[in-house]
């Protein structure tokens, strides 16, 4: 494998670099045209904790609440056997209040309704606003770091490719329109850390070979960098796709949106650190010469 890319890595970098850029124009496309699909936590909604028949599932609760309560719906459990929390979308102005147990008779003996609350849309507009301003002081952040501890040229392509991931995840919600909620922005979040983790070691990586070989062309100095740190990436993001996926296949639907975000956010940003990462600064003439000392006349 580290043989193939010795004599491949160059083109590899360039096509996925490309391939890359035309996934972030569908993604925005998508973004723009269909949105997000917020969920109730960004929208408001009702939350119903109720308890029934203990040999219920989770799929047949939905199948009895979701044609009267919308696709919307979400049932979890509430920690004992038969406890469920269900939460559903607000009605409308001129309807009523959906009736739970009468929806659940069908289902169940015995449906109790333990507790019955409203998030309002006052709230679920305050989360928007504090979930943007978390992301815009984390992007804020990430960026004053970059530019601390790179040259401007390296420090792009890393912050290129944590845009990249965030645009690739948010536009695959907005091409699905699958429910975009706290956990989901939770997973944004993280996927911004684990890029920068990746794009870090690599740019890292290139900063001390252009010290060192000052002679060597930029782009072979890149592909030595890229190969250097290819086994510890594909270490790194295979142990943590496993992770996800188990988080994916066992954590049920509550973790479904997180356990996606991250999976898509993994393979993105090791695949944008290897090209966006290293391809952008060639493209700005990243030299050698940007990381020696100016040399002052000291002359009168």
């Amino acid at each position: 494998m580290i043989d193939y890319l010795k004599n491949h890595i160059r083109p590899i970098r360039y096509i996925t670099s490309v391939l890359s850029v035309a996934l972030m124009l569908i993604s925005l496309v998508a973004f723009g045209v269909k949105g997000l699909n917020m969920g109730l936590d960004f929208t408001g909604g009702m939350v119903t904790e109720v308890t029934v028949d203990k040999t219920l599932t989770n799929k047949e609760l939905l199948q009895a609440l979701k044609p009267t309560l919308g696709d919307s719906t979400m049932i979890t459990k509430a920690g004992e056997e038969g406890r469920w929390v269900i939460r559903y979308a607000l009605p409308e102005s001129d309807q009523e209040t959906p009736n739970i147990p009468a929806l659940l008779s069908d289902v169940s003996e015995q449906v109790t309704v333990v507790s019955n609350s409203m998030v309002g849309s006052q709230v679920g507009q305050d989360l928007v606003d504090q979930g943007s301003l978390a992301l815009m002081i984390c992007l804020l952040c990430i960026l004053g770091y970059l530019c601390f501890r790179f040259e401007w040229r390296l420090a792009s392509g890393s912050l290129l490719a944590l845009l990249h991931d965030v645009i690739l995840v948010l536009g695959f919600f907005a091409l699905t329109q699958m429910e975009f909620n706290l956990t989901v922005f939770a997973a944004v979040l993280a996927v911004l850390g684990y890029s920068l983790n990746d794009s870090i070691i690599i740019a890292d990586r290139i900063r001390e070979l252009l010290v060192a070989k000052q002679s060597t062309p930029t782009k072979e100095i890149t592909d030595q960098a890229v190969i250097a740190t290819f086994s510890r990436t594909m270490v790194t993001s295979g142990t943590t796709l496993l992770t996800v996926s188990a988080l994916w296949f066992m954590g049920g639907e509550p973790l479904e949106g997180f356990a996606i975000a991250m999976f898509i956010g993994i393979i993105s940003g090791t695949w944008s650190s290897i090209s966006i990462g290293t391809v952008l600064p060639e493209w700005l003439k990243l030299e050698p010469k940007h990381y020696l000392p100016v040399v002052v006349d000291s002359a009168p």
